[in-house]
């Protein structure tokens, strides 16, 4: 949002708070004014801004296997310093991408993205997970752990599976299809051990979410005849027909994908109910649910992922279909699928469509930077989306053909919170109290003190400044309980700040202000 849209909101307001504030007597001190905190300031925006960070084939982080851990950390700073400086809230971060683990695990061995060597920790040790966590809270950056459920091993892999991987340990539960493994949907063992992996990540670790993509499962790949290969699964599959099982097989399979959905949306609420669940499906729904003229590749028939289904029943919280193709195609119309994932949204989950930013590089079919923009335009302007997720993180911070800067000015030109997730909670916090602080113990304040109520479910505090006529949007971490009276380059010094506390689903406290004295 652009601060023009708030700059003739002080003006008279504006008059009106200083008379009160001579009325009342206090002059040079903090006066909490909580009845006329939103006839102040604007309300806060509200916006899902986030990137994927995908470890798997060292696309994203880190950017080659053989990276000392110094070089890993460096990266990590690097990337999440872009983050912020582009006003995202949140990344997604790719914790296991193959049955393994870029984290420290005790049930899977530790990712050869991360150290060559499938099995092979860190040297010296530091858990990355735990620091990309720190590091993006110390930002007012929300963390989402971003698990693949059933991929066992990848094609850019390089190194022998570890002991304790799970394709050495039950190999029933694993499957050869092509130039992968594939965990079966349908061995019980395939499934509990990434609903352990969950609890365990969950449990373990202060994320904001836990997120899964499009590999259910996998997408068909042709075999020596150049007919489809089938999966591998007859043996469950013999053994749901002899237990008088009557449903077809491509319903059977797609009730094992269900029952992931649906047990992994109870396991985490039931460990952290803060904790939110995002799935970020194909972008192509149902054939018989699409909007007329819209085809291609159908998910419902061949990963066996019944996405609408999982809307319906209200098993996710955010639902980030990845919508990777052109406005102007009109087959996969961007518009229109995201119309469409909106009204299949009965349960008024958060809808926060993905983005193919990573599109933008050096080749002749490069997408323009505008392409993204005009993207995110029409993500405001659709009822019932909140929010987008990039793919991915490492376009945005080479600046690719400019997107960086282009949204930087336009698009993210201020922070913004993320949207409040009411079905999970929606207490508000207390408010904040003000005073001022200064630095040679009289004079002019040069720092407002935020005093929050004694909750461990803080995250954040929202601030306005106003410099006249024009309010200024910030987000800070909790771990931040001031604000800084420096003067702007642009704009001087701030006459007026407005805080709220925002808790860890995004719900925000009535706000406090104080007037600045001249």
């Amino acid at each position: 949002m652009k601060r023009k849209r708030w700059q003739s909101l002080g003006v008279l307001r504006g008059l009106a708070l200083a008379a009160m504030l001579l009325l009342l007597g206090c002059a040079g001190q903090p006066v909490a004014l909580e009845a006329l905190a939103d006839d102040l300031a604007p309300p806060a925006p509200r916006e899902f801004r986030a990137a994927w960070v995908a470890s798997v084939a060292n696309i994203d982080w880190p950017s080659r296997a053989d990276l000392s851990v110094a070089q890993q950390q460096a990266e990590i700073i690097a990337l999440l310093d872009q983050a912020q400086a582009l006003h995202l809230n949140a990344i997604v971060l790719q914790v296991r991408p193959s049955a393994d683990a870029l984290y420290a695990s005790t049930l899977e061995p530790w990712s050869e993205y991360l150290t060559g060597r499938q099995g092979q920790a860190p040297e010296p040790i530091y858990d990355p997970l735990k620091m990309w966590i720190e590091e993006a809270h110390r930002r007012g950056i929300e963390l989402h752990a971003w698990l693949n459920p059933y991929r066992a091993r990848h094609p850019s892999a390089k190194s022998a599976l570890a002991a304790n991987h799970l394709a050495n340990t039950q190999p029933q539960a694993v499957k050869p299809y092509g130039d992968l493994l594939w965990m079966d949907p349908a061995e019980p063992a395939a499934l509990q051990r990434t609903l352990d992996v969950v609890a365990d990540v969950v449990r373990r670790y202060d994320v904001d979410g836990i997120h899964i993509d499009d590999y259910f499962y996998p997408y068909p790949i042709q075999g020596p005849d150049g007919l489809e290969l089938d999966f591998p699964d007859e043996p469950a599959w013999q053994r749901y027909l002899s237990s008088g099982g009557q449903a077809s097989r491509a319903d059977w399979r797609r009730q094992q994908v269900n029952h992931l959905i649906e047990r992994m949306y109870t396991l985490i609420h039931r460990e952290k109910p803060w904790v939110r669940f995002g799935i970020s499906p194909f972008g192509l729904g149902r054939p018989e649910r699409r909007a007329p003229g819209i085809v291609g590749f159908s998910q419902y028939d061949k990963l066996y992922a019944d996405a609408e289904l999982w809307l319906r029943q209200g098993w996710l919280d955010y639902l980030s279909p990845q919508l990777y193709w052109p406005v102007d195609q009109s087959p996969q119309a961007f518009a229109q699928l995201l119309d469409t994932w909106a009204r299949e949204n009965t349960q008024r989950r958060h809808l926060w469509p993905g983005l193919f930013t990573s599109r933008i590089d050096d080749s002749p079919k490069s997408w323009p930077a505008q392409e993204i923009v005009r993207q995110i335009t029409l993500t405001r302007a659709q009822p019932g989306a909140s929010g987008h997720i990039h793919f991915s993180m490492i376009a945005l911070l080479q600046d690719r053909r400019g997107i960086a800067t282009l949204l930087k000015s336009g698009a993210y030109t201020q922070a913004a919170l993320v949207p409040a997730t009411p079905w999970l909670g929606a207490q508000a916090p207390s408010a904040p109290r003000l005073s001022f602080k200064h630095a040679d113990g009289h004079g002019t304040p040069d720092t407002v003190l935020i005093e929050p109520e004694d909750d461990s479910t803080l995250r954040q505090f929202a601030i306005w400044k106003r410099y006249g006529s024009e309010w200024v949007f910030a987000v800070q971490p909790a771990s931040m309980p001031q604000v800084a009276l420096d003067a702007d380059p642009e704009h001087g010094k701030p006459d007026a700040v407005v805080v709220s506390s925002v808790n860890r689903l995004g719900n925000e406290s009535p706000r406090t202000t104080v007037q600045l004295p001249p």
